[in-house]
């Protein structure tokens, strides 16, 4: 099965370091974070990935595929890198790559997302479900920090605890072909019309995963995805 990474955005937010880089090859433990969903996958036997570039995609290109023998560690991948335009939104980087990927099932990831999912699990839920598509949904680490009070007395604080009460899109799907009859084209957000629509047509369903999940929105978590990764118990480091 393929598994579609969406690599094409600017990563604005996490400030310079991606003037010059996509966000997909801003580096985790000297590796880019990409690379890191790439061994995930790979773990579970999925080992064929189409990468949806755009924003500084030349980049991309040299840096990545001139370590093209290393970066597997040994494992057959088949890596297939396609311009989706430098401006396309997420929803129009996946109608862009319909051609490639046939009327097949296909896996769907962000760039900047790393976790401890089950991905056979996520895959036979999908199954089991038969709806055109499934998405990981896991619980956001707060950004604030979390007071719990008695009269004027803190009696707990939590520095931006994972807010258990609370789904949110954790990046990660399995996706039916036909779901790309929902994406208008290159303006459309994948998060927006194409899943409000699923959801109303009843063919999309979440799968809950509730341990680790964490995304690279900004330098605040890039530190907390190196120092987890130094501390050598990155959750989603499960190969030797």
């Amino acid at each position: 099965m393929k598994v579609v990474i969406l690599a094409g955005g600017k990563g604005t937010r996490l400030g310079p370091i991606t003037e010059n880089m996509p966000k997909a090859m801003v580096q985790i433990g000297g590796k880019p974070i990409i690379w890191h969903i790439m061994k995930y996958f790979s773990e579970f036997g999925f080992n064929e990935f189409i990468i949806a570039l755009g924003h500084n995609k030349e980049y991309f290109d040299k840096s990545f595929l001139a370590d093209k023998e290393n970066i597997s560690n040994g494992r057959e991948w088949v890596i297939d890198l396609v311009d989706t335009g430098k401006s396309t939104q997420t929803g129009g980087r996946i109608k862009r790559l319909g051609s490639v990927l046939g009327q097949k099932t296909f896996m769907l990831a962000w760039c900047d997302g790393l976790s401890d999912i089950n991905l056979h699990d996520l895959f036979s839920f999908h199954n089991q479900n038969n709806k055109l598509v499934t998405v990981a949904a896991v619980h956001p680490p707060s950004r604030f920090g979390h007071l719990s009070l008695n009269g004027i007395n803190v009696t707990e604080f939590l520095e931006k605890p994972v807010l258990t009460d609370k789904w949110v899109n954790g990046g990660f799907f399995v996706v039916e072909s036909a779901a790309l009859e929902y994406i208008d084209g290159d303006g459309t957000q994948w998060e927006k019309e194409p899943l409000q629509r699923l959801a109303q047509d009843n063919q999309l369903v979440a799968y809950r995963h509730g341990t680790f999940w964490q995304c690279m929105d900004t330098m605040y978590d890039k530190r907390a995805l190196e120092n987890l990764w130094s501390s050598g118990n990155a959750p989603w480091k499960i190969w030797s």
